[in-house]
């Protein structure tokens, strides 16, 4: 037996003595670690996620969409830094990662690590994969305590829903920013207008020029219809009485004042300086300009309402289409595996070597 051992000492020393370290490690040593997944999705709130492309099908890939980007994103951000960080902060990994029953080779080191060296080792724990094809994404966590694989998986489901709803809301900032500062550019032009139309009214005394054009019209119409009556009545009494009676004067100086009074009262609708005519076009003018704000405002408004509905309608959301559950079972490390690749590995190594030796040997002798 020990001739047979000494003869195959290669054999035993490359194939043989790592393979039973190996099982040794495996089965006596190496520490149990328990698997989780879930499936979610990236879904639009209309019911449509992530639609395969054409170049998809021909095997080659087209331009991502907007959907696809967020949802690669997602995937993205659970493997990232700032995952990590927010995990330490509210589950403690380090703590999770060093669990009293995990070997030495499996947890991580050290006790108080870097940043950089806390997420290397959560890459070996917690795999996202992102499929293009279906829109599906893959979340896998595996920790040494069933419980922590799936509050860990949990969390980092919470995680994605939280960035999606970030998501969400700078999208639906960016998509009515620019609708909202329309209508407050429209207010304020509004208020403008309305500041103007008041110091208008102050400064000229008047509250509607359009009103007191109205009424200075129908006074003036009232005193032309006297001054005709009173010119009537004096031709009248022309032919009646003699022109140097106390009443025909008394007539004259009633005409001659209604004649007066309508060129007064001509001179206040259509003369110069302060006049109903020169107050009514400034006035008109602000109306106008008013009647624009207005619809201004009102077409910004309906913009907004019409951005916010845009918004709304595509933002997205999260589905998960296979939740977590605790797991029972150790999937890891898986022992008979590795430890077959393990002895076939060598064994393959060790072959090579031996022809590649015998080779030599032959071409020496």
């Amino acid at each position: 037996m020990m001739d047979w051992m000494r003869k195959r000492r290669p054999l035993m020393l490359i194939v043989v003595l790592p393979t039973l370290l190996t099982a040794l490690y495996l089965y006596v040593i190496a520490a149990d670690q328990y698997q989780t997944e879930a499936h979610f999705v990236i879904q639009s709130s209309t019911g449509t996620s992530m639609p395969m492309s054409i170049g998809d099908v021909f095997g080659f890939s087209g331009p991502v969409s907007s959907s696809q980007s967020q949802a690669m994103g997602v995937s993205d951000y659970l493997g990232s830094q700032e995952a990590v960080d927010t995990l330490q902060k509210q589950m403690n990994l380090v703590q999770i990662f060093r669990r009293p029953e995990a070997d030495m080779l499996s947890k991580l080191h050290p006790a108080d690590p870097t940043p950089e060296r806390l997420h290397d080792y959560y890459e070996g724990r917690v795999k996202t994969r992102y499929n293009r094809d279906t829109g599906i994404s893959t979340l896998e966590v595996r920790a040494f305590r069933p419980g922590d694989s799936y509050a860990l998986i949990q969390r980092l489901l919470t995680l994605g829903e939280e960035r999606v709803n970030q998501l969400n809301q700078r999208s639906y900032n960016d998509a009515v920013r620019n609708a909202q500062r329309q209508v407050d550019e429209a207010e304020q032009n509004a208020r403008d207008i309305e500041a103007r139309m008041t110091a208008y009214r102050q400064g000229n005394a008047d509250v509607d020029p359009t009103v007191s054009g109205v009424q200075q019209s129908s006074l003036l119409t009232q005193i032309e219809g006297s001054l005709a009556s009173a010119r009537s009545q004096l031709a009248l009494m022309g032919t009646m009485i003699d022109h140097n009676s106390p009443q025909y004067r008394a007539m004259q100086q009633r005409v001659s004042a209604l004649e007066a009074e309508v060129g007064r009262q001509k001179g206040k609708l259509t003369g110069s300086g302060s006049t109903v005519a020169s107050r009514l076009g400034g006035y008109e003018d602000l109306k106008v300009r008013q009647a624009f704000a207005a619809k201004r405002y009102e077409v910004a408004s309906a913009a907004l309402e019409k951005a916010r509905d845009t918004a709304r309608r595509q933002s997205l959301y999260l589905l998960r289409i296979v939740d977590p559950s605790m797991p029972v079972k150790a999937l890891y490390p898986k022992r008979a595996e590795t430890l077959l690749t393990v002895f076939l590995s060598l064994l393959v190594a060790y072959s090579i070597g031996w022809l590649i030796v015998a080779g030599v040997r032959e071409h020496t002798a």
